[in-house]
């Protein structure tokens, strides 16, 4: 499979989804579109993580790599947190906005290469990191995590066992000193590090 998400443009025809699901107990719906990942659902991973996350309410929360929004959107809802979300994809940034007005939600939304636009501090971060992009990537997202949260804040991400969880555990390791394994659940693994 290619990895026509990861770009800032996505030149795929437009082919408009319309998904109703229910996250945290609350019921949403979402846009989604070709050139987005997992246009069709909201992928098991990212439930996985959303079902696998402690967070208190009101706290500033940073999505990396958003898509188009079941998780900042979810978690604005239902933790009223103060989130902002960011995906290198426009195509993907202009559904977000369009989901997070559908579900009655303010988050801050805007299109960003890894932290490259970020600004701030958080107490959480969480991502579903584009696995096809590279390693690279997924190391970068780890390794400048750290810069962006409060002490005591926490970088949690999914990513299945075959496509580097081990790697991606030690990575975060050798920045945080600390990582631990929240929750594995069909071969994906939540791993989570604390500031």
């Amino acid at each position: 499979m290619n990895n026509m998400y990861y770009t800032e443009n996505p030149d795929a025809a437009h082919d408009i989804h319309d998904l109703r699901v229910s996250l945290l107990g609350e019921d949403f719906q979402f846009y989604s579109d070709a050139g987005v990942f997992s246009k069709k659902m909201i992928d098991f991973g990212s439930q996985v993580l959303l079902n696998a996350l402690e967070v208190d309410n009101g706290k500033k929360l940073l999505d990396l790599g958003c898509g188009y929004g079941p998780l900042g959107i979810s978690l604005v809802k239902v933790h009223q947190l103060d989130v902002t979300m960011v995906d290198i994809n426009n195509r993907a940034i202009e559904l977000a906005k369009k989901n997070a007005e559908r579900n009655q939600v303010v988050a801050t939304i805007f299109q960003s290469n890894v932290y490259e636009n970020v600004n701030g501090s958080y107490d959480y971060i969480i991502s579903n990191p584009p696995i096809r992009a590279g390693k690279k990537v997924v190391h970068q997202i780890i390794e400048e995590s750290i810069d962006y949260l409060n002490d005591g804040g926490s970088l949690t991400i999914v990513i299945q066992k075959k496509q580097g969880a081990p790697s991606a555990k030690a990575k975060m390791e050798e920045v945080f000193g600390n990582c631990e394994i929240v929750k594995k659940d069909k071969g994906y693994y939540i791993l989570r590090s604390e500031k």
